[in-house]
């Protein structure tokens, strides 16, 4: 538990990060915010953290809401976006489709404006199609945009992306603070390797943005890192060059290999975790698109047959005792498929998952206090005078 003395050094080294581009701004892929926007972000969530624990408000907004849009199944994202906004002092709305004007055919910029009149922050998950998720978040923005600057709109919400098929920033962000923490300081994690690998599951068409979002968010600190998958498995191309640009830039390396062994051999770090390739996400997409239902059937049924080929890609006991020392960081975003407890056979062994129980609770929960720092600071053009002034006025949370 950090002291408010403690708060008053981590507000001091937020002054020297430039964040004025992410005022007014949206967050939407991790490699588009420069180095300073990443370390801000870390910090105002540690900041949170460390206010929450000596009972100190961080309530900065006395009304407003927080709209979440989730066009995709969730728990964690969805009670975490929830308690960030709540934190902040927003009350939170869920937009859901089935029971909105959305079906009755409304188009995007009209339900962005009709839900935004005193709306704070949107929240989208829409992770399961490729080409569809980001490009409806451009679009829900540019609506919104387009409302403030005709005046129907008295400010414009800020956007986050809760997921989409192209990244993960509030689950790739709450992982490596996580990591940061766990290894004693972002100074300590050049030259550690990170294993991002494929790992069987039963199941069929898990998105590609977590692997996507690790490689292009863990190569910009001097990592090596690298990405595992089965042939014919592979993520998208785009993001790959990034993250080869990236480790060049900070002094670490990316890597692409076929055999879950290999990856796992003296690594700081394993992330397995099933994934459908990206072929087979296109085609899917495509069948959705054109409305074949009995073909996506057909596409189910091949992809869970090629999965099985590879039901030896599983954390067990004996990879994780291949990695440094033995001792590896085992991280998901969860839920996983542990075998024999989930599933009769998964990602992860059970006695593997089990020993690693509560780091996966703390992993996941930076996830709240990370996104409330991407709201904070889209918000506040200053925002360490704005945690001095709350620090400073010590409400208590609890009274």
């Amino acid at each position: 538990m950090k002291d408010p003395a403690a708060i008053v050094k981590m507000i001091e080294r937020l002054k020297n990060l430039k964040t004025r581009d992410m005022y007014l701004n949206d967050f939407f892929h991790t490699w588009k915010e420069s180095d300073d926007e990443l370390s801000a972000t870390f910090a105002v969530a540690e900041i949170f953290r460390a206010l929450r624990e000596n009972n100190i408000s961080a309530k900065v907004f006395d009304s407003g809401l927080g709209i979440s849009i989730f066009r995709d199944n969730s728990t964690r994202t969805r009670f975490s976006f929830a308690s960030a906004c709540n934190m902040l002092g927003l009350e939170v709305q869920d937009l859901d489709e089935k029971v909105s004007q959305i079906a009755h055919g409304e188009t995007v910029r009209e339900t962005a404006n009709m839900v935004s009149f005193m709306a704070d922050v949107i929240g989208i998950r829409d992770d399961m199609y490729i080409g569809k998720g980001h490009t409806y978040m451009k679009e829900v923005a540019s609506a919104v945009q387009e409302g403030y600057d005709d005046g129907v709109l008295e400010q414009r919400p800020t956007l986050v992306n809760l997921q989409c098929d192209i990244d993960h920033p509030t689950q790739t962000m709450a992982d490596m603070l996580h990591v940061i923490n766990h290894f004693g300081g972002v100074e300590n994690l050049k030259g550690k390797k990170v294993a991002m690998t494929w790992a069987y599951s039963p199941s069929y068409g898990k998105p590609l943005s977590v692997p996507q979002g690790i490689i292009g968010l863990f190569t910009r600190f001097g990592m090596d890192v690298v990405l595992a998958h089965p042939e014919g498995y592979n993520v998208m191309g785009d993001i790959e060059d990034i993250a080869l640009s990236q480790a060049k830039a900070s002094g670490g390396s990316y890597m692409r290999v076929n055999s879950m062994s290999d990856a796992f051999k003296d690594a700081d770090i394993v992330y397995p975790k099933s994934w459908a390739p990206f072929a087979v996400m296109e085609e899917r997409t495509t069948l959705v698109e054109q409305g074949k239902f009995d073909d996506l059937k057909d596409l189910e049924k091949r992809c869970l047959l090629n999965n099985a080929k590879y039901k030896d890609w599983e954390c067990t006991e004996e990879l994780m005792a291949t990695t440094k020392q033995g001792k590896a960081l085992y991280m998901h975003c969860l839920p996983a498929d542990i075998s024999g407890l989930s599933c009769k056979q998964g990602e992860v062994s059970a006695s593997v998952f089990d020993r690693y129980r509560v780091p996966l609770y703390k992993q996941a929960s930076y996830k709240p206090y990370i996104i409330a720092a991407m709201i904070f600071l889209s918000k506040f053009r200053d925002p360490a005078k704005k945690l001095d002034e709350l620090l400073t006025a010590g409400v208590k949370r609890i009274k």
